[in-house]
């Protein structure tokens, strides 16, 4: 992985996107906008997480902020959890590293963009394990720590990122403990890319079935899914071509220009 810097972290009061992880914002906005930047984006997020869900199956998504999956997961099963009390979702004050739910009760769980706000990742992947029914799946979209992430991140001073973290540890946090909105986007490839780590510190829980780069263009584009910024509008037409461009970009330089990751795991013990 190529890095602008090592480690990069600002405060709150620095962050220069608009109303900051603020769900009913978010979904007001969603809902009654014209453009369909954001919506492109979701649906090319969530929509391929079909594949791998059978139409009986139980699952959750954890994490799930303003709670868009319920789009465009087509399975009749499918809860909304997160750690807040929104109306929207389905269980409310559900902690992802300690849920509360019984031992194997899912078929699936779909982690979408939050595995980089958790504190001790290592915690997260033992309670998916633990809540997942035999060959269940861990179903993740997350962001790619690449080149341009880096720098978009530190242009709006959003998130931040910090390489020097011992993601496998579970005694000191990999972001605020206090701020479940925090995040550090060199989490994914942290735990992703380091496959010795992973072989090691997780390959007695998941076996990895499906790893994929995705998004660019159409993510600097879309305006922000919870926490808001400018964007150009487009058509169907115009996003798509986006879309092309960085199915392009993606192929020849990834780790210069994936925004995106997306990761299918499935329970081995």
């Amino acid at each position: 992985m190529l890095k602008i810097s090592k480690k990069i972290q600002f405060s709150s009061d620095e962050n220069k996107m608009n109303s900051i992880a603020n769900t009913k914002i978010a979904r007001d906005l969603y809902y009654s906008a014209k453009s369909q930047n954001v919506k492109f984006l979701l649906e090319k997020r969530f929509s391929w997480m079909n594949e791998f869900i059978d139409e009986n199956d139980i699952g959750i998504e954890v994490g799930s902020g303003a709670g868009f999956a319920k789009d465009f997961i087509k399975n009749k099963n499918f809860k909304l959890t997160d750690l807040g009390h929104d109306k929207h979702l389905d269980f409310k004050n559900i902690d992802a590293q300690d849920t509360g739910f019984k031992k194997e009760s899912f078929n699936y769980v779909i982690a979408s963009n939050m595995i980089h706000h958790i504190p001790f990742p290592m915690k997260f992947f033992k309670e998916m394990n633990r809540i997942l029914k035999r060959n269940g799946r861990l179903i993740i979209f997350e962001s790619h720590c690449s080149v341009i992430f880096q720098i978009a991140t530190t242009i709006m001073k959003h998130e931040g990122f910090d390489f020097t973290v011992n993601v496998w540890d579970e005694e000191s946090p990999k972001s605020d403990e206090n701020d479940a909105w925090h995040g550090n986007i060199a989490v994914p490839h942290l735990i992703f890319d380091d496959k010795e780590g992973y072989k090691k510190n997780l390959g007695n829980l998941f076996k990895i079935d499906y790893d994929k780069f995705t998004e660019c263009l159409i993510f600097l584009n879309s305006g922000g899914v919870t926490s808001k910024t400018k964007c150009i509008p487009m058509n169907k037409f115009f996003l798509n071509l986006l879309d092309f461009i960085d199915k392009i970009l993606i192929k020849l330089f990834p780790n210069f220009f994936c925004m995106g990751r997306k990761i299918v795991l499935t329970k081995v013990n």
